[in-house]
């Protein structure tokens, strides 16, 4: 059961103190740890007064209550000290209107996890989640903190509604939290050894416009939207509010909300870059640089959808435009990003809909370990083989793709597919035809693909794995043999 607490909580506790901390700073709560410093903020009546932030046995800082540049009443603001230690700690803040204290804070890395419903998708309906769910208490320098679902067309400077205040995770709310948050918590704590605070906002069924700004919806040709996929009411409700507080990077899962038309996938190749953009920028700026202002980004690319093999739909154009067309990231359009590779992970039995796959460890898993790479500089092959050349052989019936490291294995022979044209200048795009390509011979560092079907033509056009749902599980074509991570899917033009 999703324990609840509306803006009604702070209402009842002014009444003891004028002064208070903003909504999402709480008790068992985790605050970024050192070498950035921690951002704490609130409100109180009295403009001018003075308002001492003190953190047990670490210090205090002072600061002045002003008028609130984003609401009503008065504003104050301080950013502790950088602080190692893991703690606990208590957090105080006092003024001539009163005192209120947090408890049991620790300091580590804060994580933001927000997108779809695969970032919604609990980890109480994960496959095995009576043992996930067990493994999970384990975990008490973990602590989670969900945002309620809130929509507005203006931004809100605070949260609207919490579902589950600070807390280690219980037999009460970790069931209802974000799979994938928590097992990437999970699986990078090991090698990180200190606390890590997770903060879930998400919403099912929602495209990314939603989650942008009006500044990031201007760097991108609109959409026409109405209702709950209204541009930036999300952003104004359930991630506007965060801006202010340290966080050390961002998980995201979304796309499938997009990927309902091919102008909608490739426009995304704009808008997430935008997003991402934005988001560092204002996190970054509202806490006067504590957040980095290229914090690392995580998200997962789409899993697949329906177990309709020869469907190719809007996914693998979707997939693209996450990687900025790059097919790998980081990338220049993407810095500081990570990605898990998700085509080969099907759950086409899944009671909630293929869509929603129940197997989020493997996911969880790609994340974290591509995470600890990009976020965390630890030495970690992250990323599945990607094509590093094309040679087409002397008899023009085979393409050699050589891989960027080896050694690669091969599960079968199928998944790539070439494009012809009469001119070599040509260009192949999703409405052109295009031809199996099977694996002919393969070595531990390339593949070799019957090109045939382009014999008296030139081939102009390759992709790999271009559909919704590309392989049965964990059984697409090319593998890291060592990392057992999938190849993940690109197309190319002019690959002769």
């Amino acid at each position: 059961m999703l324990v609840y607490c509306v803006f009604l909580c702070h209402i009842i506790s002014a009444a003891v103190s004028e002064i208070r901390f903003a909504s999402y700073y709480g008790s068992h709560m985790v605050l970024q740890r050192a070498p950035n410093r921690a951002v704490v903020w609130g409100t109180a009546s009295k403009i001018g007064d003075t308002v001492t932030v003190a953190v047990s046995g670490q210090g205090y800082q002072t600061t002045t209550v002003v008028k609130n540049p984003e609401g009503s009443g008065g504003f104050w603001k301080a950013t502790l000290p950088a602080i190692s230690e893991k703690g606990p700690f208590s957090v105080t803040v006092t003024s001539s209107e009163g005192q209120q204290s947090l408890d049991d804070v620790l300091f580590g890395d804060v994580w933001i996890c927000s997108g779809q419903s695969n970032m919604d998708f609990s980890l109480g309906r994960v496959f095995n989640a009576k043992t996930e769910i067990q493994r999970a208490l384990t975990f008490k320098d973990i602590r989670i903190f969900q945002a309620l679902r809130v929509e507005s067309k203006t931004p809100y400077e605070d949260l609207h509604g919490i579902a589950i205040k600070w807390t280690a995770p219980t037999n009460e709310t970790v069931p209802d939290f974000s799979a994938v948050c928590i097992l990437f918590a999970e699986y990078v704590y090991p090698h990180l050894n200190f606390p890590i605070g997770l903060v879930q906002a998400s919403w099912g069924g929602t495209p990314i416009e939603t989650w942008s700004s009006p500044d990031a919806i201007r760097k991108c040709p609109a959409h026409n939207f109405d209702g709950p996929a209204e541009p930036s009411v999300l952003w104004n409700a359930m991630m506007n509010p965060f801006k202010r507080m340290t966080i050390y990077g961002t998980l995201w899962y979304q796309g499938e909300e997009n990927a309902v038309s091919e102008a909608s996938a490739e426009l995304y190749a704009c808008q997430f870059p935008a997003m991402i953009n934005d988001w560092r920028s204002k996190f970054s700026e509202a806490t006067g640089g504590e957040t980095f202002k290229y914090f690392p980004f995580g998200f997962v690319q789409l899993a697949p959808n329906a177990k309709k093999p020869t469907l190719v739909g809007q996914f693998p154009a979707l997939r693209w435009s996450q990687t900025v067309r790059h097919g790998y990231v980081p990338n220049n359009n993407m810095t500081n990003t990570f990605m898990a590779v998700a085509m080969d992970l099907p759950d086409f039995d899944s009671p909630y809909g293929a869509i929603h796959s129940r197997d989020k460890q493997d996911v969880a898993y790609r994340l974290a370990l591509s995470g600890r790479a990009v976020a965390y500089s630890q030495r970690v092959q992250f990323q599945g083989p990607f094509p590093s050349s094309f040679q087409e052989q002397k008899d023009k019936n085979y393409l050699k793709i050589t891989y960027n490291y080896s050694p690669i294995e091969i599960k079968n022979r199928q998944g790539f597919e070439v494009c012809c044209a009469t001119r070599r200048t040509a260009v192949c795009g999703e409405k052109d035809t295009w031809h199996a390509a099977p694996i002919e011979h393969y070595d531990d560092m390339s593949v070799t693909i019957s090109s045939g079907a382009c014999a008296n033509d030139y081939t102009v056009g390759l992709r790999y794995q271009w559909r919704t749902s590309p392989c049965e599980f964990k059984m697409c074509s090319v593998y890291g043999l060592d990392t057992t991570l999938p190849a993940p899917p690109f197309i190319a033009n002019k690959a002769a």
